[in-house]
């Protein structure tokens, strides 16, 4: 597996940036960029599940391993949802399960800076290096909009 990292400075405080990325709505809209209709299932807990989909429900099941509000969200995948149901784990799934996606939110001054560090299988890499940015710039869009 790689490891990627992309970054974002926003003009707002880390609780509109963490607002931006996390809030139902706001989360629908900037995963547009990596699938329409994309959203999260999950309580929203240190060590709980989420579940990300798509509007058909197919998606991947994962754990939230470390949460600290207008900081960090960090998430370890496990494995694939077909059919809105987990699915057991397969050669294909093997090659990426454990993979880590970590966001890390630091503010100064009224300015946030967003890091996102991730584990990818090389294949999907250029796809990730592509929809990424745009999430973030409609991530920052949201951000900066919040009152």
């Amino acid at each position: 597996m790689k490891q990627i990292q992309f970054q974002v400075e926003i003009n707002a405080p880390a609780k509109n940036a963490w607002d931006a990325l996390w809030e139902d709505d706001n989360y629908r809209k900037w995963t547009s960029a990596f699938c329409e209709g994309s959203y999260a299932v999950s309580d929203w807990q240190k060590g709980g599940k989420i579940h990300f989909l798509t509007p058909t429900g197919e998606g991947m099941y994962s754990t939230i391993t470390e949460l600290i509000p207008y900081e960090k969200m960090f998430f370890t995948h496990h494995g694939e949802i077909k059919n809105n149901e987990e699915q057991p784990i397969t050669k294909e799934t093997k090659s990426w399960s454990g993979a880590r996606e970590n966001y890390s939110l630091s503010e100064n001054n009224g300015t946030t800076t967003i890091k996102v560090e991730m584990d990818i299988v090389e294949s999907h890499a250029a796809y990730f290096e592509d929809a990424f940015p745009k999430g973030l710039a409609i991530v920052k869009q949201i951000a900066e909009n919040l009152s």
